[in-house]
């Protein structure tokens, strides 16, 4: 009896360090978000995602096969700053066509996008690709996929952040929780003329 409760206890510590360990291999666990827990908007086919931190660490890793893309507007990208490894191809261009019903300047699809940005980067290649905040990163993700890039990441918090959501704050509503710039990482609003790709065609579909 006792060398049966002897063996019934060794079996059961290695098979419960084998279950806790598979809990700790979640997205989660390495700090990513899963795709069910993030904003509809944030989320991508290839359903591969990284804060900007981890985006930054990742790059840092291996900085000759990773590139890092950065699909916001030529003037996000020259005035709000933004990562000094990173590709500029916008995704969309800004117009400067009010929307009253939307009170937004209209924004026009880069009809380029995915060929400008197969000048740099191949199919098989690893890409991080950031926006303001995730929601157009999201898209241009799902633009690659479809183009048929496998290894597309869409960095969740983007250049800015997500917004800070206090009444009491001064800061209520500005991009201050997360993000690259919030992070701790490198940033600059130095241009490098060579990363960078622009819309020459602003029509309508």
């Amino acid at each position: 009896m006792n060398v049966h409760r002897i063996m019934t206890r060794s079996l059961f510590l290695p098979i419960t360090l084998i279950l806790l360990a598979s809990l700790c291999l979640t997205p989660c666990a390495f700090g990513q978000s899963s795709g069910s827990e993030l904003p509809k908007a944030k989320q991508t086919t290839p359903g591969l995602y990284l804060t900007a931190k981890e985006a930054y660490d990742k790059w840092r890793a291996d900085p000759e096969n990773i590139t890092v893309l950065d699909v916001r507007t030529t003037e996000e990208y020259l005035f709000v700053g933004h990562a000094p490894m990173a590709w500029n191809v916008p995704l969309f261009s800004q117009s400067h066509e009010w929307d009253p019903d939307k009170q937004h300047f209209s924004m026009y699809p880069n009809h380029e996008f995915i060929s400008q940005v197969s000048e740099f980067a191949k199919p098989g290649d690893t890409i991080l690709v950031m926006c303001r905040s995730g929601g157009r990163s999201a898209m241009a993700v799902n633009r690659l996929a479809e183009a048929g890039f496998t290894k597309v990441y869409n960095i969740t918090d983007g250049m800015e952040g997500d917004e800070v959501k206090d009444p009491d704050s001064v800061y209520q509503g500005q991009r201050l929780v997360n993000g690259w710039k919030n992070s701790g990482v490198p940033w600059t609003y130095e241009p490098d003329p060579e990363h960078m790709r622009f819309v020459t065609i602003e029509t309508k579909e």
